[in-house]
């Protein structure tokens, strides 16, 4: 096995702050593109979709929870399969505490084509407590493209889908699949997906960034807190 060279602190640092000016220019850049995504253009919702959920029927204004946004994974979870797709799990399991998401207005929320009755008993081996949606009577997954046709049969696809909520109206604004899951779980990362990403000024003051507030949403920092609270 090849392990990194040895060397004195002093060139250990040498080493580590070119390296460090260069992870300054791809965060500088990556916040350049999370503006860029922010300004992309959005689709109206304009038929209805029906899901089943632990409280029965669902729509997809429902799946919002009242809130502003809404981020939904595309579990990998075909009607007959007997268990989630492995990746998708480990997907879930980093994705951290709902309450961070949900203190700026945003919902997270997974959605499967499997049945809820073959769902909840996985989501309860998983430990999992997040909302988990069945969308086997509908579109949704064909209309946004994790569920795609190969050969005559489906075939499914990890994705990432984001919404907003402007009174009734449900507007979808973007989605990501495949290798363009990597990196995401936390918060933060969820948030730079969305339309109003993470609220805060530094984002674009009077810009898009600046949407937060239109929305009503809290002023920059009110939404760190303690899980709890």
């Amino acid at each position: 096995m090849s392990l990194p060279e040895i060397v004195s602190r002093a060139d250990w640092h040498a080493a580590r702050a070119e390296l460090l000016a260069k992870e300054k220019a791809v965060t500088r850049a990556k916040d350049a593109l999370n503006a860029e995504r922010r300004r992309l253009p959005m689709v109206a919702i304009d038929r209805e979709y029906v899901f089943e959920g632990g409280d029965g029927r669902a729509t997809l204004p429902d799946l919002f929870e009242g809130r502003r946004q809404l981020v939904v994974y595309h579990f990998m979870f075909a009607p007959d399969w007997d268990a989630g797709c492995r990746g998708c799990s480990a997907f879930l399991d980093q994705i951290g505490h709902l309450a961070h998401l949900k203190a700026r207005d945003t919902t997270f929320a997974t959605v499967s084509r499997a049945p809820y009755t073959k769902i909840l008993p996985f989501k309860a081996r998983m430990g999992w407590a997040l909302p988990w949606y069945s969308s086997r009577t509908g579109d949704f997954d064909e209309d946004f493209e994790v569920t795609l046709e190969q050969d005559g049969e489906p075939v499914e696809r990890p994705g990432l889908s984001c919404f907003l909520r402007d009174g009734d109206r449900v507007f979808h604004t973007y989605s990501t699949y495949g290798r363009g899951l990597e990196g995401i779980g936390s918060a933060t990362t969820l948030l730079d997906l969305t339309a109003l990403g993470r609220q805060e000024e530094w984002e674009e003051p009077g810009g898009p960034g600046g949407r937060a507030s239109a929305f009503g949403a809290p002023e920059a920092g009110e939404h760190i807190r303690h899980h709890d609270g």
